[in-house]
């Protein structure tokens, strides 16, 4: 709490940047720079890879006539090579190269492109083999140009393996053969092979499915059998017809995947199953142990509350494949147990890996059967880890060590000595050389958009590869707010933190409108300090119209230790309502700010928590913009709602009493309610029921349906459409 107030304090004495130089500004924001000219885009360091030498690193770089790879000295930060150019790979044609993969020995290239999205992460490409620097174009990975998914490189980098029609390929590079077929009953909605099922891949992360054996002798993969779960249907318009889309969807309490981790010989095409869970219990990750033919697997219960680390030795006896089933850890929790990747294997079989069983995310050194170390405590949380440095056995790490508003960047060794990298406040990221003797450090805070500098592991500058001058030249002709950092004590006695943004001519002696804009659900923090991109374009056009815009992280986010993000247990939406409320209440206490015109926004658990300030909160709220909301909880999805909601048949009390359209009646204030059709995440479903649930309290409220649009309601010129909407939204009902 005490960090979190010293630096509101710091934020609040200290004027941006930006707002010093423009106190005549000659531009003024419009929905139609942020969100359609591009304007305001900040440059990064993209496609970074560090190289095996450890001494080099790629990037993928925009270019005049297509993009390339192109290779850096760490030492310099200067170009030294251009290993491979779209127009090269794919023959003078414009494509340009999406993502790539080096093979182990970097000579070959495997490279996407012409990509088509699936669900969020899941894609489609088209892949090419390349060998690095020829001036011969790329060679197709399925001849006839068939977009399949998933194509990775072999640990000797001879094969590459994919998914195309649910079932798992293999390409031998050194042959003329063709792919090789090593499962047979993949099926469209039936069963998945290599891949993951929707539900695995929202929630679990991973769309990835198969991994190849350190010694490439075999791969690990998942198998999905969906046939049982419950399909969900969304017409796609465009057609005489609306093209009918359907899908497995496990729904809160139904009937998910049956889930099976088989391993399979690519020599020889013999497969077995290593570990099989029914409906009720899932498998998250799977993992190989280092350079060992080890694999580790997670199995979770239905609830999340208990989670086993189970080891497979796999070894071969007289052709037959012989796996060794061994327990290395259980984990249980009176909430839910996190699903991380914070793992990295030692020799001997040990291994590192973040828990919250101290009540914060800290890192331990876990000797199986013998013993476990705790490597670093606090309060505060580990989001990620970076990497480890065997030669110096260190653990690099980012973490909320000087608050939740905070992502400082920080190592420790295995005695448990700690330090941070650096002081500096905001966020800050990095990408290491292999040998962690090179770091390309990103950085930003609520004022300065991006640097990117060049260290060495004594993190010493070598050299500012990106500092976004240009987008700061541009930004010094506008009128920008900086976000001021504060606190306030909710009624529960909970110190929230907070930022407000109020327009450049800003006075005291007057009362403005304020907008709430707000996330509020577990895993995501909307009050950081850092760069906000073009949310915080949009932000400062409010600002720029007469608006504060605060923001707010209640009860139930993170980076403050279970207690706090777990206290919304069985319970999504009740505390953040309440906490929303509470701020409503101390804005309004304000002289500064009109009490009366108090205006709230979100999307996704946003939207779902505008609803319900706008009804359980609608003497608080004057007017909401609820984007792609969940209306009720029973319409989402399996993993994620009952992961801290638990299923409706236990929990039903929970459900309904936090779910909008059982409280549709409390509306009071002007409400827009946005979704798109084909939304495969938040259905659709959830808008038509909270609109049958007003219509039939007799409400008034404006809706608005975006066709075939997902749930991030983007594509061609729908996203300049919606905020302008929003726009006007706000300018006439607040």
């Amino acid at each position: 709490m005490r960090n979190a107030t010293l630096l509101a304090l710091t934020v609040l004495l200290t004027t941006s940047s930006f707002a010093q130089k423009n106190t005549v500004p000659t531009e003024r924001w419009s929905n139609e720079k942020i969100w359609f000219s591009g304007l305001f885009r900040s440059e990064g360091v993209y496609g970074i890879r560090s190289m095996a030498d450890g001494i080099h690193y790629t990037s993928l770089e925009r270019g005049a006539k297509g993009n390339a790879v192109v290779k850096y000295a760490y030492a310099t930060g200067a170009a030294v090579d251009t290993l491979a150019k779209s127009t090269v790979v794919y023959g003078g044609e414009e494509a340009r190269i999406g993502g790539y993969q080096f093979s182990s020995d970097e000579s070959q290239l495997l490279l996407s492109s012409d990509t088509e999205s699936i669900y969020r992460h899941s894609f489609l490409a088209a892949f090419h083999v390349y060998s690095v620097g020829s001036p011969d174009a790329g060679v197709p990975l399925v001849k006839d140009g068939t977009k399949v998914r998933l194509a990775t490189f072999s640990p000797s980098g001879d094969k590459v393996a994919f998914v195309q029609d649910n079932n798992l390929w293999v390409s031998n590079l050194n042959d003329n053969r063709g792919p090789v077929q090593l499962t047979t009953d993949g099926k469209w909605n039936h069963i998945i092979n290599g891949a993951s099922d929707w539900v695995y891949e929202e929630e679990f992360g991973k769309d990835r499915g198969f991994y190849w054996s350190p010694d490439g002798q075999y791969i690990a993969f998942y198998r999905f059998d969906e046939s049982e779960v419950r399909e969900f249907g969304m017409p796609m318009y465009g057609e005489l017809y609306p093209e009918p889309y359907t899908f497995k969807y496990p729904k809160a309490g139904e009937i998910n995947s049956e889930v099976s981790i088989q391993l399979v010989n690519v020599n020889t095409g013999r497969k077995s199953a290593l570990s099989r869970v029914d409906g009720d219990n899932y498998i998250p990750r799977i993992m190989w142990m280092g350079e060992v033919n080890d694999l580790m697997v997670m199995r979770m219960n239905r609830h999340q509350n208990k989670m086993e680390l189970i080891r497979f030795s796999i070894s071969e006896d007289g052709g037959r494949q012989q796996p060794k089933e061994e327990t290395l850890l259980i984990e249980e929790a009176p909430t839910h147990v996190p699903v991380q990747d914070n793992f990295t294997f030692l020799e001997g079989g040990s291994f590192l890996m973040t828990s919250m069983k101290d009540g914060f995310n800290h890192l331990y050194l876990v000797r199986p059967g013998k013993s476990e170390k705790q490597l670093t405590t606090g309060e505060w949380d580990i989001t990620s880890v970076q990497g480890y440095d065997a030669s110096r056995k260190v653990v690099y790490f980012t973490a909320s060590v000087k608050g939740a508003t905070q992502a400082h960047l920080a190592k420790v060794d295995l005695k448990g000595r700690m330090s941070l990298l650096d002081e500096t406040s905001g966020t800050h990221g990095v990408s290491w050389s292999r040998t962690f003797d090179y770091a390309i450090h990103n950085h930003s805070d609520a004022d300065a958009p991006p640097t990117y500098v060049l260290r060495n592991r004594k993190w010493d500058s070598i050299r500012v590869l990106r500092d976004n001058a240009e987008l700061k030249e541009t930004l010094s002709n506008y009128s920008v707010a900086p976000r001021e950092f504060f606190t306030f004590t909710d009624d529960a006695g909970e110190e929230l933190n907070c930022w407000m943004m109020k327009p450049t001519d800003f006075d005291p002696a007057k009362e403005y409108p304020v907008y709430v804009s707000i996330y509020g659900g577990p895993g995501v923090n909307t009050v950081n300090d850092s760069w906000g991109g073009t949310t915080f374009y949009w932000h400062n056009l409010l600002c720029q119209e007469g608006y504060i815009v605060v923001s707010c992280d209640p009860r139930g986010t993170p980076k403050r230790g279970r207690e706090f993000e777990h206290s919304t247990y069985l319970q999504l939406g009740k505390l953040e309502t309440e906490d929303f409320i509470d701020l409503a209440e101390h804005l309004s206490a304000k002289d500064f700010i009109d009490g009366e015109r108090i205006g709230i926004q979100g999307w996704s658990y946003g939207g779902y928590m505008t609803l319900l300030a706008m009804t359980k909160g609608a003497d608080h709220f004057a007017a909401g913009i609820s984007v792609a909301p969940v209306s009720n909880w029973r319409f989402y999805d399996s993993i994620y709602t009952e992961r801290f909601m638990r299923t409706p048949q236990e929990n039903a009390d929970g459900y309904d009493d936090n779910s909008p359209i059982n409280h549709a009646e409390k509306l009071k204030g002007e409400l827009l309610l946005v979704h798109g059709s084909a939304d495969d995440n938040v259905h659709f479903q959830n808008a038509m029921e909270m609109v049958d649930a007003l219509v039939a309290e007799g409400k008034d409220f404006d809706f608005f349906a975006y066709p075939n649009r997902n749930h991030g309601i983007y594509g061609g010129n729908t996203r300049l459409h919606l905020f302008t909407m929003m726009l006007e939204f706000v300018k006439d009902n607040l």
